[in-house]
Formats: C-alpha cells, structure tokens, sequence
C-alpha cells in the first residue's frame, strides 16, 4: 500500500501571492512532489516542510515531533514574517494518507 503526504494550507495571516487556503501539496511515497495532485509549491514553504517530511512518511507521530495539533496533525508554517515583511505567513496541516 502507498503512502501520500498531504500537505493542505489551513490558515494565511497577512497576504500570500502564492496559496489560498485549501490549496494542498502532495508527496507520493513520501518525497515524490505529485505535480498533478498539488495545487501550487512555493520553494520557501518548501524549507518549513522539509525538516519533517520524511520522518512524517516513516510513521513518526506528529505528537513526538512537537507538531500535532488537536486532530493529531502536523502542522508547520511558511518563513515569511508578515508584519514585517508586507507578505503572508502561511499554516500548513500535514496529514499522512494512505492510498488505494
């Protein structure tokens, strides 16, 4: 059975020129960026989400990792700091998929 990564915008504090909320990136097998099934990929949401991607994939609960939030998901954000830069800090929720 495969394994996906979904990795879905939840909340955007400021302005984001590249996600809305409920746009999504997907991983396959964990580190394969599933060009048909993501929305958009930002390069710098890249560097909030790769710290975590393959321990994520490799069944480390999000709770050991200081990632969970109440459902059990990880959750990390964007580096861009709005306030100060103008730009938009975006909240990802990272969930482990297993597919069909």
């Amino acid at each position: 059975m495969a394994i996906k990564l979904e990795i879905k915008v939840v909340k955007i504090r400021g302005r984001c020129p590249v996600y809305d909320v409920g746009d999504k990136i997907v991983l396959d097998e964990g580190y394969k960026l599933n060009l048909k099934e993501s929305t958009n990929v930002c390069m710098h949401s890249l560097a909030s989400i790769m710290p975590y991607y393959n321990a994520l994939y490799n069944g480390i609960a999000p709770e050991k990792l200081g990632l969970a939030n109440r459902e059990g998901k990880a959750c990390v954000q964007c580096l861009d700091p709005c306030e100060i830069t103008g730009g938009g800090t975006v909240i990802f929720e990272i969930e482990v998929l297993k597919a069909k």
